[in-house]
């Protein structure tokens, strides 16, 4: 038996609420069709989605892997759907985004791909820069939204936010590391160990940030802005790296391989989204993107 759509909602919803009675809720459907729908669904992949504990359901490794997935086929349907809700041709006009660098390459491609696809009568208009700057012109009206990393937004107060994802932090690791075989890390493990500091799109004021919340300041043995950079530095054992998982690569491009260590329990996550101004008036073209952004979200585990 193929899965069906409406399974795949069921266990979005079971994924991002964390309890069976909370995807009911969300999904105005009894508990009981939510959990023969996972069942059923388990079954046909063959795979265990979640495991069942006393206070809801935990993703597992496979899960969390049919999620991706998952969440591209939703989205894509809902691309397709209001494509027919919304002439494209009748809708025109301009948008104006902003971008910081590191969410350009890693969350910004996908949505403004589909964005031109859905509506190419719109002229879109993108400025990269940091979060600072961006926010500025987003409270002068010279942008309409920005996709930015959420962490360290400045005027909140002036601001509307739509969280797209949330990635918690990975520890990255050359391959054979003494760390790679512990069950855990923790932050003590980590600040012990020379680290390879990335400085693109405020990464680092985040990272101390959160390394600060547990009193530890890291060692850090080389700064920069260059991705690839990091890569090869940790590929090739000059130092260990924490960044967001999504935009982790397990090798360098010298091809050497790069390991990377759940460290989501000591670390709270980098949280993606729109912003645009508190208030604004908000555009066609400016709804349909945040619609379309929307559609295409990424569920927030717990």
């Amino acid at each position: 038996m193929a899965f069906t759509f409406r399974q795949l909602q069921y266990f979005v919803a079971v994924a991002e609420q964390g309890t069976v009675s909370g995807a009911a809720h969300v999904m105005s459907i009894s508990q009981s069709s939510i959990t023969e729908a996972v069942k059923e669904l388990e079954q046909d992949l063959g795979v265990q989605l979640f495991d069942r504990h006393p206070r809801g359901l935990a993703i597992t490794q496979q899960g969390h892997q049919f999620l991706r997935h998952a969440t591209k086929i939703l989205s894509s349907v809902s691309e397709a759907r209001q494509v027919f809700d919304t002439d494209p041709e009748m809708t025109k006009g301009t948008l104006q985004l902003g971008v910081t660098s590191l969410v350009a390459g890693y969350v910004l491609s996908d949505l403004l791909a589909r964005y031109r696809r859905a509506f190419p009568g719109v002229e879109v208009s993108t400025i990269e820069d940091d979060g600072n700057y961006l926010e500025h012109l987003l409270v002068g009206g010279e942008l309409d939204v920005a996709v930015v990393l959420l962490n360290n937004l400045r005027d909140r107060q002036a601001l509307q936010v739509e969280t797209l994802e949330m990635s918690p932090f990975s520890l990255w690791l050359p391959a054979g590391h003494e760390l790679a075989s512990q069950e855990s890390i923790t932050v003590e493990d980590i600040v012990g160990q020379p680290l390879i500091m990335l400085t693109t799109d405020e990464i680092e004021e985040a990272t101390r940030k959160l390394l600060g919340v547990f009193g530890a300041r890291p060692r850090v043995a080389f700064r920069t802005r260059s991705v690839e950079a990091v890569r090869s530095l940790v590929a090739t054992g000059a130092g260990v790296a924490i960044l967001p998982d999504m935009i982790y690569r397990p090798w360098s491009l010298e091809g050497d391989r790069i390991e990377a260590r759940d460290v989501s329990a000591s670390l709270p996550a980098i949280n993606v989204g729109l912003v645009w101004r508190r208030g604004l008036s908000l555009s066609q073209p400016l709804k349909n993107f945040i619609a379309l952004a929307q559609a295409q979200r990424t569920p927030r585990l717990r």
